[in-house]
């Protein structure tokens, strides 16, 4: 049940913005380096922020409370309204883990970049461990290793 009439809400929606900072920071950079990209691409489970077909590569740019990245001091809790959050933050999880899986069996290499791995102290090793990843998926290329971004949201008990 909504707390807020068909305008308020919709005047709420209004004032969301489409993509986040992090998000413009990422596509930004992979654009000045020549790399061309689909973003918010529906076609794709999840419908990930960055899609670069050449590559075989997707890429989620995730806030550490939205989806609860495991370790990091962003994914609290709220202490108010406890088990509306947990559970719905658990769901975002789940989700995110089945998108991912779908992804990986269709033979996607998927890249989860944590907003706080965009920090002023992270962001320029973050930057180029992402093209290194990106170019270390595509065909032909012989060491593709396991990328160095993580998946893992927290785990709720």
């Amino acid at each position: 049940m909504d707390n807020h009439t068909e305008s308020q809400r919709k005047l709420n929606m209004s004032h969301i913005r489409s993509s986040s900072k992090s998000e413009e920071i990422v596509r930004h950079f992979l654009f000045s380096k020549g790399f061309r990209y689909r973003k918010n691409d529906k076609r794709y489970a999840g419908k990930p922020d960055i899609v670069l077909p050449k590559y075989k590569t997707i890429i989620f740019i995730n806030g550490c409370f939205w989806h609860q990245h495991n370790g990091c001091k962003g994914a609290t809790i709220p202490k108010t309204n406890v088990s509306y959050w947990e559970n719905k933050l658990r769901n975002n999880c789940i989700r995110d883990k089945a998108n991912i899986d779908i992804l990986n069996k269709q033979k996607w290499n998927v890249i989860v970049i944590w907003e706080c791995m965009l920090s002023h102290k992270k962001i320029e090793e973050t930057l180029n461990n992402l093209i290194l990843d990106i170019i270390n998926s595509f065909p032909g290329v012989t060491n593709n290793e396991n990328n160095r971004f993580t998946t893992e949201c927290a785990n709720f008990n």
